[in-house]
């Protein structure tokens, strides 16, 4: 579970992140959490964001994505998401 300021500082991290996810007319699918489950053990922070088109709505799909990646929510701003996962070789130093 993230801090307030550990989720502030993941939040100031991702300002300067392009979403590397962009999720579409398919919704999410399992590809699309492969992906995710790749960026997140490569990177720990990802931004994805929500197209127009998905036919989700980003609130809906956070929980169970975070259930089935093990991750945490960092920030949710319009079509834009932002999820965390600490890796083993954690290049992310989180305060305390």
């Amino acid at each position: 579970m993230l801090t307030g300021k550990q989720r502030s500082y993941l939040k100031s991290l991702s300002n300067g992140l392009h979403s590397t996810l962009i999720i579409g007319k398919e919704g999410v699918t399992k590809n699309t959490l492969k992906e995710l489950e790749d960026q997140l053990t490569a990177n720990e922070l990802v931004k994805m964001t929500f197209l127009d088109t998905a036919g989700v709505d980003p609130e809906d799909e956070v929980d169970q994505l975070l259930e089935l990646l093990d991750a945490e929510f960092v920030s949710h701003l319009g079509s834009k998401l932002v999820i965390y996962r600490s890796s083993r070789n954690a290049k992310i130093q989180l305060p305390k």
